[in-house]
């Protein structure tokens, strides 16, 4: 088949063992889709939270607060459902592989997409919690398989690109679930309105899960036929003989990697926090205007796009991992500052400035550090370490999207802005702490200089073989 193709040319050096295979950029497209679905289906709700509760509040507690922290609930179910099962979650990715794993969670996107539409009737908010609880269980097989299977598919000088692209899924689902809610569904009096408009949005978004999920079964594969790479080779030669408990060991014991997974889960929960309360702080200084809160978002998640992608680009040219890591942080903290002072001024235009800014370096840092996590932490599993950091940035983000629920009701987004500010400074001192141990660019340099070594020996023994010939023929 022309997708299973060798890039390598025959006679390259060591193409025997190593390919790369033109079909990597069939999977990571796979797994990009579906990360879509299931983040869109995340955000989708509570970017139109007013609107919601509007709608389902004769299924909705009285109290304002109580009211309000149900629907975040929305949100937060992904977080909460994530934190005690990532471990099975792992185990299942470590036991069966990359596409067991993504098939499981296409079902379970697409079962829960489909349970959406019985949930349109203003009593049925207990049903809606329920469907998105299903589609919050679909990424406990599938959130930490970006670096996973870029280091299963791709070269060692295309792993931190492909891992961009995998996370762009996310990205890019965050974007449509901030900007077509707001769109299609209107802001109206008539509660039957809003109901026919909900069908329509459940419907189309089943109907893509479900043909997503039916080419997930159809075309993904579990790796190519020979790795891409020999670090690889190796990686995957010793996660076979491994013991789950004993990776898990490894890593907690890695003091670096436990540094950033507190780092991580600081900055991604503040990103989730603020992607969950959008919707009433920018109602806030903006009354009104859901489709510009919608609008705000879409320019977050877009600049983070593209700061995913510069920040890919420039890892696999630079390799320089924690100095990347550390700048995006400080100017994530820098970006989140500015947008705290500048919404008290009303100017929608420096609003939407700020947000881009904010966005590119918040956003761009995730695929950075999946991959510092991958590095400090070669030859232990992608999987299982990403899995890790992603648990971490749950239950930050559960905490902060508490915490700033609770802080914007007593003073305003203004206290909530400086505590997501005050959390980001934190974080980058952490970072700065975290040792740069690039164990795998070093396994990938120690095999080039044994193999140059076993070549040097074989010149230098077919000399002096050719040599003693010679001078036994005199």
């Amino acid at each position: 088949m022309e997708l299973e193709a060798e890039e390598n040319h025959p006679s390259d050096e060591h193409s025997s063992t190593t390919h790369v295979y033109k079909r990597r950029w069939i999977i990571i497209l796979l797994y990009c889709l579906y990360a879509m679905t299931n983040s869109y289906q995340w955000i989708h709700l509570n970017i139109i939270g007013n609107i919601v509760i509007k709608y389902y509040r004769e299924s909705l507690p009285d109290d304002k607060f109580q009211r309000e922290t149900t629907l975040d609930w929305l949100s937060m179910i992904y977080m909460i459902v994530y934190i005690p099962l990532v471990f099975p979650g792992t185990f299942l990715l470590k036991k069966k592989g990359v596409r067991v794993c993504l098939v499981a969670g296409a079902f379970l996107n697409a079962l829960g997409a489909w349970l959406k539409v019985a949930c349109v009737s203003p009593d049925r908010f207990p049903v809606l919690m329920f469907a998105q609880t299903v589609c919050a269980l679909a990424q406990i097989f599938t959130l930490g398989l970006p670096a996973k299977i870029a280091a299963v598919w791709f070269g060692p000088n295309e792993v931190s690109t492909a891992t961009s692209i995998g996370i762009f899924g996310f990205q890019i689902g965050v974007a449509i679930g901030f900007l077509v809610p707001p769109i299609v569904i209107p802001n109206s009096e008539s509660l039957d309105d809003i109901g026919s408009h909900l069908n329509i949005m459940f419907y189309a978004g089943a109907g893509f899960m479900t043909f997503l999920f039916i080419l997930v079964v159809i075309i993904f594969k579990e790796r190519p036929p020979k790795p891409p790479s020999r670090a690889q080779m190796l990686a995957t030669q010793r996660v076979q003989e491994e013991h789950y408990g004993k990776t898990l060991r490894n890593l907690f014991k890695n003091v670096g990697f436990d540094l950033l997974v507190v780092t991580f889960g600081v900055n991604t929960g503040c990103y989730y926090a603020i992607s969950t309360l959008l919707n009433p702080i920018v109602l806030e200084s903006f009354p009104g205007h859901e489709k510009t809160a919608g609008q705000i978002g879409l320019t977050i998640v877009l600049a983070g796009v593209a700061g995913s992608v510069v920040a890919g680009i420039w890892l696999d040219r630079t390799r320089t991992y924690k100095g990347t890591t550390l700048g995006i942080y400080l100017f994530s903290l820098a970006g989140m500052l500015i947008f705290t002072f500048t919404l008290r001024l009303e100017l929608i235009w420096v609003v939407f400035l700020c947000a881009g800014i904010f966005g590119f370096f918040m956003t761009g840092y995730l695929p950075v550090c999946f991959e510092f996590g991958a590095e400090i932490t070669y030859p232990e599993s992608e999987g299982i370490s990403s899995a890790l950091l992603n648990e971490s940035a749950e239950l930050f983000g559960i905490i902060f999207t508490i915490g700033c629920r609770a802080m914007m009701n007593k003073v305003g987004t203004f206290g909530l802005n400086l505590l997501i500010s005050g959390a980001l400074f934190l974080g980058s001192i952490c970072t700065g702490f975290i040792k740069a141990d690039y164990r795998r660019q070093n396994a990938e340099k120690k095999i080039l200089r044994q193999l140059d070594d076993a070549i040097e020996i074989n010149v230098t023994n077919t000399v002096s073989e050719k040599t003693r010939m010679t001078e036994t023929t005199d």
